[in-house]
């Protein structure tokens, strides 16, 4: 499969590697606002440099994938579909939902895949933890908790053009716990403070933040996120169920262990979301492969990419009243 890559900052050079080691996929062109960028990685893997209007246009090139800036990504999923390609975009669609309606209006109409890069389904421990609680390892479902922290918060610049924490870092969260739960979330209460860095406050964001939601059925989610962990990047999911508890932890730069009369210490959890789902990239784009062949149906989909997107922007309206929001039909 011939595919062309629009964007080559940090997380569009890591897609652009992983097709470059497949056996089945072939990166043919690359394309940057930075030539840099896109020189640098056309060197690495063997492709060309060209602008997105010409990858688009590419006969050759059976499918996209789309890292560029957020306020792109509806644009270029709209010109690519109609160009006949397959896409991957990476998070979000748009800051806006009812753009991200009128982009999946044309998707459905042009007949081609379109997958989003909620990579976190993907990553091993969270994909073997989904698969055992199918199974009824846990049984029913009651309360799902997603805990997700970063070492340290982005740059103000970043935070003021991102959408905020609930639209740029939790919206990740708010598609694990639909994909846990089974059931959509009807009602959410949000709650945010600026803790970290004030900056981020007078910026009119919060860097430290919890959200409870429940579904028609009962069901429970509740998610906590922060900008700031001091011992590393802490990425942690638990369901409880009727029978037990499925949980998966954070993953430590090694396995080892010392013991003493102190205790037991082990090594520090990967600190960077590049290395720590390392393998959740890669699991995303073979993924995606199996969609474009159709050998899959491409999952998430552009429907997961709004609903996600439809949860945060109620977190956001919650937080700033300080009332439960309910949640409207996508």
């Amino acid at each position: 499969m011939r595919v062309g890559l629009l964007g080559a900052g940090r997380i569009g050079r890591i897609h652009g590697l992983n097709v470059a080691a497949r056996s089945d996929a072939r990166l043919v062109a690359v394309a940057d606002a930075s030539n840099e960028a896109a020189s640098s990685l056309a060197q690495a893997t063997g492709a060309k440099v060209a602008d997105a209007d010409a990858i688009i246009g590419d006969s050759a090139i059976d499918a996209i994938l789309i890292c560029t800036p957020t306020d792109t990504h509806a644009d270029l999923i709209e010109a690519a579909v109609s160009a006949g390609k397959a896409v991957f975009c990476e998070k979000p669609v748009d800051l806006d939902s009812d753009r991200i309606r009128r982009c999946l209006a044309t998707v459905e109409k042009s007949g081609k895949p379109l997958m989003i890069g909620f990579n976190r389904r993907f990553d091993p421990n969270f994909a073997a933890l989904e698969k055992r609680l199918r199974s009824g390892e846990a049984g029913e479902i009651e309360i799902v908790s997603v805990i997700s922290r970063d070492p340290g918060p982005p740059p103000v610049d970043y935070v003021k053009r991102s959408g905020g924490l609930f639209r740029d870092m939790m919206i990740h969260d708010f598609d694990m716990a639909r994909f846990l739960l089974a059931e959509e979330p009807v009602v959410i209460f949000a709650v945010g403070s600026a803790l970290v860095d004030k900056a981020i406050g007078e910026a009119g964001d919060v860097d430290t933040a919890a959200v409870v939601m429940k579904t028609a059925s009962g069901r429970i989610a509740q998610i906590s996120n922060s900008r700031r962990a001091t011992y590393g990047y802490d990425q942690r999911v638990e369901v409880h169920g009727a029978k037990g508890m499925l949980r998966a932890g954070n993953v430590h730069e090694t396995t080892l262990e010392i013991a003493t009369r102190q205790g037991f210490r082990a090594d520090p959890v990967q600190n960077f979301f590049l290395e720590r789902y390392a393998a959740a990239y890669r699991a995303e784009l073979a993924a995606f492969i199996d969609a474009c062949t159709g050998k899959v149906a491409p999952s998430p989909t552009g429907l997961d990419g709004l609903r996600a997107q439809m949860l945060a922007d109620a977190a956001t309206e919650s937080a700033r009243t300080g009332r439960p929001v309910a949640i409207k039909a996508a």
